[in-house]
């Protein structure tokens, strides 16, 4: 690797921690918009990882903002938002959450 591609020292590379799994279902999603309005909302997961996913949502979310999301199965889980970004492709809003619980999806 050169230095004109090597990461700089210290700084955090983009490869994931566990791997991502692309997956379709739909979960509720509550917390408090970026200009402090509470939400219950549905969105869609479409990649999850062992502490965390990727959900589109319309809500008006910021990064840090706290969330709790609740999918088809298992218990309610709070998480954090650690990314909001828009798709290229379709247009719509991503955000990424991590997980709060220590074994993520898998907590008991």
């Amino acid at each position: 690797m050169s230095d004109e591609t090597r990461p700089e020292q210290g700084a955090r590379t983009q490869r994931p921690r566990s791997p991502r799994v692309p997956v379709d279902f739909t979960v509720e999603l509550d917390g408090v918009s970026a200009d402090g309005v509470p939400f219950h909302v549905q969105a869609a997961a479409v990649k999850v990882s062992r502490g965390g996913a990727t959900l589109i949502t319309d809500a008006p979310l910021k990064m840090g903002a706290s969330v709790r999301l609740t999918p088809p199965f298992g218990r309610s889980l709070e998480a954090e938002v650690n990314g909001v970004w828009t798709d290229e492709v379709d247009g719509k809003q991503r955000v990424g959450i991590k997980l709060l619980e220590p074994h993520g999806w898998f907590a008991e």
